[in-house]
């Protein structure tokens, strides 16, 4: 329950600001989402040592929660405003910053190329595949991936057209690590072949 001791102030907060919840409306709607977040942690499976996504879907259930309580169902452009500033608390902004000092580094290489051999999604569909693909002028690289946790996880509970407001944070994550400019052409939950996840060094 770290990441809800974390991250469930934000969550109840934006509610209001970015949803439009009264403030009573809001604390009841994280009250629910509590016991909702509990439930679909306790079902999902052990990730793999070594699998650097498992945060990626603690997050997707702390969304799904909240969104399972609302009173209403919200537009995509507004919970990807919800998500983004319910995210992006100072510690995780924080985080973010140091994680920018090591990309491109050797060890952040490593682990792209160690993730894409792991394929973790053969065996847990709440998971990834991807590959690793550098750019040809050394410019950086992308990470494609071909299996999305994120998107198995919200089409169980019904709001898989909430993924992109997920996607979203890439953009902003990049901005704040201040090492990339994150590029991206498809992603799976648009239909696409896959998800092009690109880092390319800024200049």
């Amino acid at each position: 329950m770290g990441m809800w001791m974390l991250l469930k102030g934000s969550f109840e907060k934006n509610l209001v600001s970015d949803l439009g919840l009264t403030a009573d409306e809001a604390k009841t709607v994280r009250i629910s989402a509590k016991k909702k977040y509990r439930s679909i942690i306790e079902k999902l499976p052990e990730f793999e040592k070594g699998d650097r996504f498992k945060t990626n879907i603690v997050n997707c259930a702390m969304l799904i929660s909240f969104l399972s309580n609302l009173p209403q169902k919200p537009e995509v452009p507004s919970v990807t405003r919800y998500y983004e500033d319910s995210m992006t608390i100072p510690f995780l902004k924080k985080m973010c910053r140091k994680s920018g000092k090591n990309k491109f580094s050797e060890k952040d290489i490593a682990s792209m190329k160690a993730t894409a051999k792991l394929k973790a999604a053969d065996r847990n569909p709440y998971s990834w595949n991807m590959d690793y693909i550098p750019y040809e002028d050394g410019s950086g690289y992308e990470a494609r991936f071909f299996k999305c946790g994120i998107c198995t996880l919200m089409k169980e509970y019904d709001l898989y057209e909430y993924v992109p407001a997920m996607c979203h944070l890439d953009y902003v994550m990049s901005d704040l690590g201040g090492a990339s400019n994150f590029v991206r052409e498809y992603t799976l939950a648009s239909g696409g072949p896959y998800c092009d996840c690109g880092y390319k060094k800024k200049v």
